[in-house]
Parts: structure tokens; C-alpha cells; sequence
């Protein structure tokens, strides 16, 4: 069925707010300087729809390096749904993505939808836990300024699929966030980074080379702000990182589907304490 008047088109800079106001409306919580550093990690990879000038979706296809992209911020207003729309806005998504090997956090209501229309593969479930701010701030941390920008690529590489300077360089100096890192004889064993969300904060990416190194970053985290709510998304998989949540009494809200296109990347999950974000990857 066509729409008259229907326009799929790449998003301009001044339109990233659109987004991330969108992803507030389904309840994703974004952070609240998301959208500038989503859009500049690749601004080829936004796309709006459009109905006589009016933006009434949107949907993210972030291209990292040749052969890994992420799909995210897919959302059509509730009033334009099934309508075509959303495969519209895919498609679009799709093409610039090409022949990579793609992951995207789906909600549930749409794996199937994912499975069938756009043959993706499931593989794990994210858990979106909620607790609060506070406590003790541990000792034997250092702030991510203080590590070398080029150990740190080579680390956060272990955990994510490509290569992503772009983003991790804007994401770790973001205003209203915290970073810390864990090193020991010169060698970066974790970091991870907590951001002012529009309800919160939320910690992402949480990454370490075991549970103790891990917790102690959670903990100078969550010390960092006390009197706030604080969000972490978890791979299920992760015993490990499971086992911190529910320590410190962190109640789950809701979970994602993590799919890709292909097959699983070669990354280490069990170092993954926590997503960097679901829209990006």
C-alpha cells in the first residue's frame, strides 16, 4: 500500500533529537547527549520518515568498519504503524548496512517479525536491570583520562565487534558522565562509563577481565551518583555479571533479544558487564 506522501530520507544532524525523543516515548530511557554522539558515529546511517514535512519515524544503521554494522532506533509513531511504514524505514537500513554481518537488540514483540521478514538470528537476551546511586567509592581505580585513548581501543576491540574510535572518543568525554578504569602494572584490565539518562543514569559500556575487577567499577559508578536511579543492561549469558545485578538488589524491567544477521561475533561475552547501548551495539 502506498502512503501519500511518504518520504524515507537520510536524517540531518539537527534531526538526532527526533530520534532519541522517540526512543523516550517507547520507554528506552536514551541518555540525554545521545543523539549527537549516535548521529556522528556515522551520519550516512540515520534515516527519517516523513508525511508532508512531518517526521513520523525513524530508524539508525551504524556502519563500523567493512564487515559489522549495528540496526537500532527503529521507531514509527503509534498512529502510523502497520502501515508499511517500519519496512520501509528497514529496507532504507538495509542498503546502506549492505553485505556486513549485522546486530541489532530487538524487543520482544518483534524477534519474530525480525526472524521471518529480515532473517535474522537469535542468541541471547540483554536484561535492562534498575537499582539506585550511592555507597563507597573503592579504592585502586583511575579515571578513563588518565589511560592511554590507543589501550583503550585495543581493549574495548576484545568486547565489540569492530573497531569504533569515533564513538568511544565522544563517549567517553561526554558532559554529565563519569568514567573509570582498572589498571594494574601498566596493562588496562576494564573500564566502564555512566551517563545522565532522561530518568537516571546508566552505566554502559561495563567491560572487565573478571567479576571483582567488574564490581569495583560498578561500585565507583553507582558511588558517583547517590541519590539517582541506576540503569545496566546485562548479557544473560554472563553468570558472573547476573550475580552483581541481583548483589546489589537490582530488579530487571525488561529484556531485549541481541540477533544478528549472520553469525555470533568472536567477541568475549564474559568480559561484557555490561551493553554499551541497545541502539548502538
Amino acid at each position: 500500500m502506498e502512503i501519500q506522501g511518504l518520504k524515507i530520507r537520510k536524517m540531518r544532524r539537527d534531526e538526532a533529537e527526533f530520534a532519541i525523543q522517540m526512543a523516550a516515548c517507547e520507554g528506552w530511557n536514551p541518555g540525554i547527549h545521545d543523539g549527537k554522539i549516535f548521529y556522528e558515529t556515522d551520519p550516512e546511517g540515520f534515516f527519517v520518515a516523513e508525511i508532508d514535512g512531518k517526521l513520523i519515524g525513524c530508524a539508525s544503521a551504524v556502519v563500523y568498519d567493512d564487515s559489522f554494522g549495528f540496526f537500532g532506533l527503529y521507531v514509527v509513531k503509534p498512529e502510523f504503524r502497520k502501515k508499511g511504514i517500519g519496512m520501509k524505514l528497514t529496507e532504507k537500513s538495509l542498503e546502506h548496512l549492505g553485505n556486513r554481518n549485522i546486530g541489532l537488540d530487538g524487543v520482544l514483540e518483534n524477534e519474530k517479525k525480525y526472524q521471518e521478514l529480515m532473517k535474522f538470528k537469535s542468541f541471547y537476551s540483554n536484561l535492562r536491570f534498575e537499582g539506585r546511586g550511592g555507597g563507597e567509592f573503592p579504592d585502586g581505580l583511575v579515571k578513563i583520562s588518565d589511560v592511554l585513548f590507543k589501550s583503550l581501543l585495543e581493549y574495548d576491540r576484545e568486547m565489540f565487534p569492530a573497531p569504533r574510535s569515533t564513538f568511544l572518543e565522544k563517549w567517553i568525554k561526554q558532559p554529565d558522565s563519569y568514567a573509570f578504569a582498572a589498571v594494574k602494572e601498566g596493562k588496562l584490565k576494564g573500564y566502564g562509563v555512566i551517563r545522565k539518562c532522561q530518568n537516571g543514569y546508566k552505566i554502559g559500556p561495563l567491560f572487565a577481565d573478571d567479576p571483582i575487577i567488574a564490581e569495583k567499577i560498578f561500585l565507583a559508578l553507582k558511588a558517583s551518583i547517590p541519590d539517582e536511579a541506576v540503569y545496566i543492561d546485562v548479557p544473560e549469558p554472563n553468570k558472573n555479571a547476573m550475580e552483581i545485578a541481583n548483589k546489589y538488589e537490582m530488579t530487571v524491567m525488561f529484556k531485549t533479544i541481541r540477533m544478528y544477521s549472520r553469525e555470533e561475533p568472536d567477541i568475549n561475552l564474559f568480559k561484557v558487564y555490561g551493553v554499551t547501548t541497545f541502539e548502538l551495539g
